[in-house]
């Protein structure tokens, strides 16, 4: 374990050396969050204007379940996008066999190699969305804090799937589309479960989780949800981060590298 926590201080103080050179592009990203935060305000807005609101889902309930939405898409820009979508190009021009040889997991090295600091204005708007609303709600720091472990599941979720998407590049080699799906089904996750039909809300959540990225996290911040949920949102990512781990292993089966 010490010796991942070296390699990780390693990888991420290059990568954050690397990316600071360039440092009008933070204030790039945080005008582009700042952009696509108010969009989605402003299309929730729409909703509630009139005096309608989703099943039992208040303004503030709603904006909660947004700024998650807003917090993951932090995550996934900071950590997913600029080590995953990587995997193509070392599975194309072949450097994924120096990957291999590497004496560590090649799953961490793939997952971890870099960061990209232009996603943590969304980390920073979806926090403060979610304070926000909290304060409106009076929802106390131990509700905070209870509502950490749903989401942090919520992340794991998000990368499992994302990483899984991934290691089918050894099979197909172009599968930029097919992330972009993903990514278009994810959107989704900006408004409550409960403001789809109930075709959608099963889609949703036993065939691609949005519901375990956002509405459990929020429902548990809230005190809405009970202990089945919390505990399936927990095995849930579990197990889908096992099946990622067990997915590359066997995707590696079929890789014949560079060379062959």
């Amino acid at each position: 374990m010490d010796r991942y926590l070296k390699v990780l201080k390693l990888f991420w103080g290059s990568a954050l050396e690397a990316e600071l050179e360039y440092r009008l592009n933070f204030l790039v990203a945080a005008l582009s969050s700042l952009g696509s935060l108010g969009g989605s305000l402003f299309s929730l807005f729409l909703f509630y204007r009139t005096g309608y609101q989703f099943q039992d889902w208040s303004w503030e309930e709603a904006l909660i379940v947004l700024g998650i939405f807003t917090w993951l898409q932090g995550f996934a820009a900071t950590f997913l996008v600029p080590n995953l979508n990587k995997i193509v190009t070392q599975v194309q021009e072949g450097t994924l066999d120096f990957v291999l040889l590497k004496p560590i997991s090649s799953q961490f090295w793939l997952s971890t190699r870099t960061l990209s600091p232009w996603g943590i204005p969304d980390f920073l708007f979806g926090l403060g969305v979610i304070v926000y609303a909290g304060s409106r709600l009076g929802v106390g720091v131990e509700r905070y804090l209870f509502g950490l472990l749903p989401l942090v599941c919520g992340a794991i979720t998000l990368y499992s799937l994302w990483f899984m998407l991934g290691a089918t590049s050894i099979w197909f080699v172009k599968i930029y589309n097919v992330t972009e799906v993903l990514r278009g089904l994810l959107e989704a996750g900006r408004y409550p479960i409960a403001a789809y039909p109930a075709a959608y809300r099963i889609f949703f959540t036993f065939i691609v989780p949005v519901a375990f990225l956002t509405t459990v996290p929020a429902q548990t911040l809230l005190q809405r949800s009970g202990g089945f949920w919390l505990l399936g949102t927990m095995a849930f990512s579990v197990l889908l981060f096992l099946a990622s781990r067990l997915f590359w292993r066997f995707a590696l089966r079929f890789y014949t590298s560079a060379s062959s």
